[in-house]
């Protein structure tokens, strides 16, 4: 199902950037340290359960360890749009020795580097590496002084880097956590379900790319017929001229614009002034303006006239700073304009006068049409403010 994109905002004049630039933008806005996070939230709270173990010569002694993953929260931020991640572990542990239950203060955390991928067809995937044991940092410390306890510190500590690293890993596998790492962007503008939240392989492609991707796959021929659909029933007032022989003739205009009919334009280069995109095709469309209009010519009474009307325009859609997306109209032309008319009743058929300022009609009715489209708020979307709402 299409969903709405064109919404009414104040633009001024826009710096235009290309589709690759986009891109870039677009990943740097919606990679955020709270969606860095979510990524791995659904393992906050999980139970962990490590032992028991018989560890020393002969297993004299035991280990056993119970807890939970505390909330992950980013450390830092690095360059292209990597974060530092901390997942913290809380355990309560226990060493039995020769019958005698000794506590150990444990302080455990997880340090993983996250990176914000690009992946076809219009995918940003959180990239969560899986945890070695070097990852894992162990601070150990007996409860209760004991030199004979002290020896076990090392291995026990060996021990939970590696069972950590096991179980959070199995955990970070979980197909809910999976999918909490994978924005469809196609599916969430479009707010449908997406078919790739379950993938585990992926085909990356770079920001510059998802950028050029996007523009197509997102700024459609529906969603951009929903801007030039407003222009229907918009009501077409011109006159009343004078014209023919000493002004004689009183002509009056009256009329509206009928639906819009857009469709797709073959990909091709743009030109070299064009703003941006400079290397690639520009996303496009045909639109055509139908006016039907009803017009009184009145020499001594009043003729009568149907006339059909359409304009020809080129949609073309931008980029601009910081994150908008902006569609462009090119002026329409008057030797672009079709008109046709038909009078009503032999005397209008007979008197002629209606070719005599078929140019002038057609002047006001691109000047009305021209006017209609000067205003870019209609045609223009905030897609940073569009992300912030649907992610």
């Amino acid at each position: 199902m299409s969903q709405r994109l064109m919404e009414p905002i104040e633009l001024g004049n826009p710096e235009w950037i290309d589709y690759a630039e986009f891109g870039r933008r677009f990943v740097t806005h919606a990679v955020t340290e709270s969606r860095i996070e979510a990524a791995v939230a659904g393992i906050t709270g999980r139970e962990l359960a490590i032992g028991p173990f018989n560890l020393g010569p002969a297993g004299l002694a035991g280990f056993l360890a119970r807890g939970r993953i505390g909330r992950p929260e980013v450390v830092h931020r690095g360059p292209r749009i990597t974060y530092g991640v901390r997942i913290p572990v809380s355990l309560a542990a226990k060493i039995l020795l020769g019958g005698k239950r000794l506590g150990l203060e444990t302080v455990v955390s997880i340090d993983l580097t996250f990176h914000a991928h690009t992946a076809d067809p219009l995918l940003v995937v959180i990239d969560i590496p899986q945890v070695r044991r070097t990852d894992v940092q162990v601070l150990l410390r007996l409860a209760a002084a004991d030199s004979v306890a002290e020896w076990m510190l090392d291995p026990i500590a060996g021990l939970l880097q590696r069972e950590v690293a096991n179980r959070v890993n199995a955990m970070l596998r979980d197909p809910g956590v999976m999918r909490s790492r994978i924005y469809d962007i196609e599916a969430i503008m479009a707010r449908e379900r997406s078919p790739h939240r379950t993938r585990t392989e992926f085909d990356w492609i770079d920001y510059a790319e998802f950028g050029r991707r996007f523009f197509p796959r997102i700024v459609t021929r529906e969603r951009v017929g929903e801007f030039a659909t407003r222009l229907a029933g918009r009501q077409i007032e011109i006159g009343p001229l004078r014209t023919g022989p000493r002004a004689a003739a009183e002509v009056t205009v009256r009329g509206a614009v009928a639906e819009p009919r857009i469709s797709d334009r073959p990909a091709e280069n743009p030109e070299a002034d064009s703003p941006g995109d400079a290397d690639i095709a520009l996303v496009r469309f045909d639109l055509v303006v139908p006016v039907s209009l009803d017009i009184t010519v009145n020499v001594l009474k009043d003729n009568h006239y149907r006339a059909e009307v359409e304009i020809p325009l080129v949609l073309t859609a931008h980029a601009a700073d910081p994150l908008l997306i902006v569609v462009e109209v090119d002026p329409p032309l008057r030797e672009d304009v079709r008109l046709e008319y038909a009078a009503q009743g032999v005397r209008a058929a007979a008197l002629g006068v209606l070719a005599g300022i078929r140019k002038q009609i057609v002047a006001q009715v691109v000047r009305v049409v021209r006017a209609e489209l000067a205003d870019p708020a209609g045609r223009t979307v905030d897609v940073a403010q569009r992300i912030d709402r649907l992610l």
